[in-house]
């Protein structure tokens, strides 16, 4: 070969390229050469250094240059823009030269590194010459400049990046999210604070250099995510060493699977909360008629039998209402006893085989094998019994309870003697707050000088037995798991001083109501229109109440007649939206204004409630109070979920 003449027209080639990119970027308003740091530093901007010594850099983080003496030589790509004549131009081909030759460049490049990119110092050209043959690293003595920290997403990513960065030297895993790493760690079976080997950091980087090749076909770059975003997204589904396993076309393949929920990362309202505005069957456009399904079929998958949990027997008594309301227009499937893994998987395959084109899967611990059997069959609607789950391949459902705590609150307030009421809560998950806060906020509209006790059943004691030492003579429990269920001790009861109840109200569970309503959705065509947004993809939770008649209100004979009538008054207006709980004046716990009476919460906003009315006695509990059956459930779907550290044996989310 001869290197010289070779030389040459590498340089025109990548003359030519450089040309090109500086064209589009002046054609589309931005800034057509090389970023210089020292025109974006400002001097507040600036925490201090960090001396790194040599690193190997990756070359596509590689933006800039220190100063801007020879940003206009370059492309906004590295590119050269220099006649070909000139001297510049003789010294990229002597480069080039000993790239293509037995020598290769060797030296490292001098450079700075601020919040994950790179700007030369010193080598320019040679990160040039590079980049033109498509290396993917180059050796670097690297300084960084630490900003100084704010409360900004970008910022805090980047404090968390430096704290890993001792774990994994790698600076390929740059995250947009917090808690990304320690999710990454736990993924691939590591403790939270595993050093990698040099042995572990070659194995993770080729086969995440595959990965990378993929996410930039899929045209990853034009999102607001990174590469090492993508990969935790697709590690919900796959294991890493289905990337070691698969070939680059099976890579691909699998990452288009879920590229729907990578894309949803960059999308500000990635889930969108229905509430129960679907149109029951009403055909939208006439013209698709032909093409809607005449009849279903429809799995439920459970993780426990009915005879031994009142929750999978609502659910099945759901199954059976739906089939008995909708006859010949469903055909269903009923799976006991399944456990949380392999064995859902193998589940839902089944269900498939067997003609499923909607699965329910009735637990949260099921929505790791929803998530990859949708990704197997992305035609197949699956559904996970939980709220607040960010995938588009998944939709979620559940109840707005908290209407029927209003009023129970309400009821409760009402007939109070003692002015303290009790009331026990389940878990810290998403909506028990608000639920709180409804019974605590009707309790207050008939009894301002009354105080609700809160306990949790959780947590270790008995709640009840402890409520009634404290004089409480209205204790509201756990709600009816479904229509037509003895109340026993379940709902609101008054608590006399020989210690009898007397039931007063309980709210309910009406899962057939939520099954019907929505397979008329899907068989009317709805399901497609909701999982769209100008924003882009996105994932799906519906959280229906009293007006999609899925929450019920069971009142016991015993209420005194004005209460009844109020309750029954309450109920109405609930239902056909008059009446909205948290549309009134309200104060927290701390003091802080949540409401001066003129705002609406917004659903997300009522699901992610994590604070308390400030007639409220009590505390949500931490996550090492909780029993361990409890910490599984708050882990998936707990109000600071978020800020729970991943482990390697649970489901990454």
């Amino acid at each position: 070969m001869n290197l010289q003449l070779e030389s040459t027209e590498q340089y025109q080639r990548a003359l030519k390229q450089g040309r090109k990119a500086h064209r589009e970027s002046v054609h589309q308003g931005r800034y057509p050469y090389l970023q210089a740091l020292d025109d974006i530093l400002g001097d507040t901007m600036v925490a201090g250094q960090v001396d790194l010594g040599i690193i190997e850099i990756p070359i596509e983080k590689i933006v800039g240059t220190k100063t801007s003496g020879r940003t206009n030589s370059f492309s906004s790509d590295f590119m050269p823009l220099l006649e070909e004549h000139s001297e510049f131009a003789t010294k990229w081909r002597k480069l080039c030269i000993a790239h293509l030759g037995d020598e290769g460049i060797r030296d490292p490049i001098r450079c700075y590194e601020y919040l994950g990119r790179f700007y030369v110092q010193e080598g320019n050209k040679r990160v040039s010459v590079l980049k033109h043959f498509g290396a993917s690293s180059i050796p670097g003595y690297v300084i960084r400049i630490m900003p100084n920290y704010a409360p900004i997403v970008e910022i805090q990513c980047y404090y968390e990046f430096v704290r890993y960065y001792p774990l994994t030297k790698l600076y390929q895993l740059m995250f947009t999210q917090l808690g990304s790493f320690q999710k990454l760690q736990a993924a691939l079976g590591y403790e939270a604070d595993h050093v990698w080997t040099d042995e572990e950091r070659r194995h993770f980087s080729s086969a995440f250099f595959r990965f990378q090749d993929a996410f930039k076909k899929l045209n990853g770059e034009n999102l607001n995510v990174t590469s090492a975003d993508a990969l935790l997204v697709w590690l919900r589904v796959y294991s890493f060493r289905d990337a070691w396993e698969m070939c680059n076309s099976e890579l691909m393949k699998s990452l288009q699977a879920v590229w729907s929920d990578v894309k949803a990362l960059s999308n500000e309202a990635a889930i969108t909360v229905n509430t129960g505005s679907l149109d029951d069957g009403k055909f939208r456009n006439k013209r698709f008629f032909s093409m809607l399904p005449s009849y279903l079929n429809v799995a439920f998958i459970h993780e426990l039998n009915p005879e031994n949990s009142n929750w999978v027997k609502a659910h099945e008594q759901g199954r059976k209402h739906l089939k008995s309301v909708m006859g010949d227009q469903v055909i269903t499937q009923a799976f006991f006893g399944v456990g949380a893994g392999d064995e859902a998987e193998a589940a839902m395959e089944t269900a498939i085989k067997n003609g499923a084109e909607v699965i329910f899967a009735t637990t949260a611990p099921l929505i790791a094998a929803c998530r990859k059997t949708a990704a197997r069959h992305p035609d197949v609607k699956i559904l996970n019994c939980s709220i607040s789950m960010p995938y588009t391949g998944v939709r979620t459902y559940y109840s707005r309870i908290y209407e029927g705590k209003f009023i129970s609150g309400a009821i409760a307030g009402a007939v109070s003697r003692s002015n303290r009421i009790g009331y026990i809560a389940s878990y810290p998950i998403f909506g028990v707050p608000a639920g709180i806060n409804a019974f605590a906020l009707g309790v207050q509209m008939t009894n301002p000088n009354a105080r609700v006790e809160l306990k949790w059943s959780c947590v270790p004691g008995d709640p009840v037995a402890e409520l009634r030492e404290m004089g409480v003579d209205t204790i509201s429990t756990l709600d009816i798991p479904m229509p037509g269920w003895d109340q026993g001790n379940w709902g609101t009861f008054h608590v006399f001083p020989d210690g009898k109840t007397e039931l007063l109200v309980s709210p309910y569970w009406d899962w057939g109501a939520f099954y019907v309503k929505l397979a008329r959705s899907i068989l009317g065509g709805d399901w497609d229109s909701l999982n769209t947004s100008k924003h882009g993809a996105q994932a799906v939770n519906y959280w229906w109440g009293m007006a999609s008649g899925v929450i019920g209100l069971e009142i016991a004979d015993a209420l005194p007649a004005g209460v009844e009538m109020l309750a029954q008054i309450l109920k109405r207006d609930m239902t056909n939206g008059t009446i909205a709980p948290f549309h009134r004046p309200i104060v927290s716990q701390d003091g802080v204004e949540r409401n001066d009476g003129n705002t609406y919460f917004t659903p997300d906003e009522l699901l992610r409630m994590d604070w308390l009315c400030e007639n409220v006695d009590g505390c949500i509990p931490g996550y090492e109070e909780l029993s361990e059956k409890a910490q599984k459930i708050v882990r998936l779907q707990g109000i600071y979920r978020d800020s729970i550290p991943p482990v390697k044996e649970g489901v990454l989310l």
